[in-house]
């Protein structure tokens, strides 16, 4: 498991050791999604948060759904969410359960849910032997948790989860 203490927000460098761990294109959505939690009046940065990010952000996450219709509405789920969708979701902290995550002290500014999805990412791209996590990395390791918000944003899009899941099993991004 990561030091889950890199990604706590801010600059120093902890964050320089992040930033070395992620290609560009990712820790501009990291970057993002911080700027959004912020902005929405979140506490926390959640795995809503990071797909939304990445759905701006990386064209080869756009193409990994089935066309631009679908893409559109998960955006337009995803932008909702300040004043519709997700309104539930204000003030809480998302904790699926799902995935198996250090609580040691947590990592503030992060759900228990995201941080374990950066994990994740860090752990498939490490796998794929690179040195940095990619945003299909952290795409794959957000569908890889079955009760983050992410993937309830995806299931009301209508969108087949195990098969985008699949999809993205085969296709092991390289990193620098």
């Amino acid at each position: 498991m990561q030091n889950r203490t890199a990604y706590s927000g801010g600059d120093g460098p902890a964050q320089e050791e992040l930033d070395s761990r992620l290609t560009v294109e990712l820790a501009t959505v990291v970057s993002a999604a911080r700027r959004r939690a912020t902005r929405d009046g979140d506490r926390q940065v959640d795995t809503a948060h990071l797909l939304h990010g990445l759905l701006e952000t990386d064209p080869a996450v756009r193409a990994a759904f089935d066309g631009s219709q679908q893409v559109a509405r998960l955006l337009g789920y995803l932008v909702q969410r300040s004043i519709g969708y997700g309104l539930q979701w204000h003030g809480t902290i998302e904790d699926s359960g799902a995935v198996p995550t250090v609580t040691e002290g947590g990592v503030p500014g992060w759900s228990p849910a995201a941080a374990a999805a950066m994990d994740g990412a860090l752990d498939r791209a490490h796998a794929g032997y690179a040195t940095r996590a990619g945003c299909l990395d952290l795409l794959a390791a957000l569908v890889d948790d079955p009760e983050s918000r992410a993937v309830e944003v995806l299931r009301r899009a209508s969108v087949d989860t195990a098969r985008l899941a699949a999809r993205l099993d085969g296709e092991r991004p390289g990193g620098d």
